[in-house]
């Protein structure tokens, strides 16, 4: 069958991440204001599989041999209830921390209905990266609710199955291909590392050491409203940069602060970002086809005392365009193996000082009938690797960020004080726009947090309402 193959070299890095760190998977998010059931979650199932087949593959064979295998799947689907719309953290912490049984399925899917609130709904989905990315992941929850619409309303539904998706390499262009690729791969590897022999970015210490087995990944919600959001915006347009640089200029500030803590001196750092391939691909793709169709850019930084938090924001959008014109940004999906491979050999060894993964606008309906999608976001499994990540996006003009981290070699309290202090930077930055470096930043006040583990969050989402009103009121001082 078409779909049965041999996994492409990246495919096979994240099914080793599955299998010998805690896990490696999308969890995505959702919020939905509108009764729903386990029976019309089920058949909505049924007919995603139906329109994306590789939701009935499983992954097979040893390490050295993997292979997709079709067959016939039923997507795991559990049904849970919590007392507080908070307590949706408990359950991506658990989902995060679960490894996907990679050759019984590839999804799983979890519902979580709210006593207090007998009309609100979350739904979390756990994909194996492998099959999928950000923007398909968004996606996928967006078909998933217009098939329960139309079940719930008796409406005839056609699905139209779209084709299985070739190894990435078969759709890059031209100049990856045959010797003029490989020149290319070495190309990219020399000047990897020259930036890092040069740079020698400095990263985030660990508070705790533990082997990648034991490792857990955690996770810090925050979001901005549409007021927040929009000013965010209008300070880019105005310093001449994007939102993404500016996001990735505030996490380099917060960690940049916590390595160098009341200390005047310049630090280099590093940070990365993956980027969307699919619009250069050959032919296009589009976000409905499920696909790890990302690259990355890897930029170094050297923060001195009196850096502008524009300049680092322009510097950044700089580093990102150059490799987007360049046949760079094709080539990082050939190194991922060997960079994991190195990191589990290496477990104190790091990727980057930071990373931001931010799609962007996410152009899906809110409104799906007898359901309003009220919220969405997605977080990845990271905890093999030691950096504070956040993944981003902006939904009905309101900005919602995970941060994830792997625990315990950064902790959850510490992990709460580097998203406070990001946040805090995003704001004087559109204040001032003179605000650099080493300029003083007002605290958000907010209660002490212990470590999420299952079971513990319950205090945590209590806490979690007062620390976002006290957000909320300390943007607008």
């Amino acid at each position: 069958m078409l779909y049965d193959r041999k996994l492409s070299c990246y495919e096979q890095a994240l099914e080793i991440l599955n299998r010998r760190a805690t896990t490696y998977s999308i969890v995505t998010i959702c919020r939905i204001n509108g009764l729903l059931s386990e029976e019309v979650i089920r058949q909505a199932l049924e007919l995603l599989q139906a329109r994306h087949p590789r939701l009935n593959c499983r992954i097979i064979g040893k390490l050295n041999n993997l292979r997709f295998k079709t067959g016939d799947i039923e997507i795991p689907l559990r049904v849970v209830k919590k007392l507080d719309s908070q307590q949706w953290q408990e359950v991506v912490w658990e989902e995060l921390n679960h490894k996907i049984e990679s050759h019984k399925s590839l999804m799983r899917v979890v519902l979580v209905h709210l006593k207090n609130e007998n009309n609100v709904n979350y739904l979390i989905t756990t994909i194996h990266h492998a099959i999928a990315d950000g923007l398909s992941c968004i996606q996928l929850h967006s078909e998933l609710l217009k098939y329960c619409q139309k079940i719930i309303s008796f409406e005839p539904i056609e699905v139209v199955s779209l084709p299985a998706l070739p190894p990435l390499k078969k759709l890059l262009p031209d100049s990856m291909r045959g010797w003029k690729g490989t020149v290319n791969i070495f190309l990219t590897i020399c000047r990897l590392l020259l930036k890092d022999i040069y740079y020698r970015p400095q990263t985030l210490k660990f508070e705790k050491f533990l082997p990648i087995e034991s490792r857990r990944t955690g996770i810090v919600h925050r979001k901005l409203n549409e007021a927040q959001t929009t000013k965010l915006l209008n300070a880019c347009r105005k310093n001449k940069t994007t939102v993404h640089a500016a996001l990735c200029a505030a996490m380099l500030f917060a960690a940049g602060r916590k390595i160098t803590p009341g200390k005047k001196t310049n630090v280099n750092l590093s940070c990365w970002s993956p980027i969307n391939l699919r619009n250069r691909l050959q032919p296009n793709i589009s976000n409905e086809h499920l696909g790890v169709l990302v690259s990355g850019d890897i930029s170094c930084h050297n923060l001195r005392t009196n850096t502008s938090f524009w300049d680092l924001a322009r510097d950044r959008r700089q580093q990102i365009k150059a490799t987007l014109e360049s046949e760079r940004v094709f080539c990082l999906p050939f190194l991922t193996k060997l960079l994991i491979n190195f990191l589990l050999t290496y477990p104190h060894q790091v990727f980057s000082t930071v990373g931001v993964t931010n799609i962007g606008r996410v152009n899906i309906p809110a409104n799906y009938g007898v359901f309003e999608l009220e919220e969405i976001s997605f977080v990845t499994a990271n905890a093999a690797f030691r950096g504070l990540c956040v993944a981003v996006l902006t939904f009905e003009e309101k900005m919602f960020l995970n941060f994830m981290f792997s625990e315990p070699a950064i902790s959850q309290e510490t992990a709460e004080i580097l998203a406070d202090h990001m946040l805090a930077c995003i704001v004087k930055a559109c204040k001032n726009p003179k605000f650099t470096f080493t300029d003083q930043v007002v605290a958000i006040p907010r209660q002490q947090l212990t470590s999420i583990a299952p079971g513990a969050l319950s205090s945590v989402a209590r806490q979690a309402r007062r620390r976002d009103r006290s957000i909320l009121d300390w943007f607008h001082k």
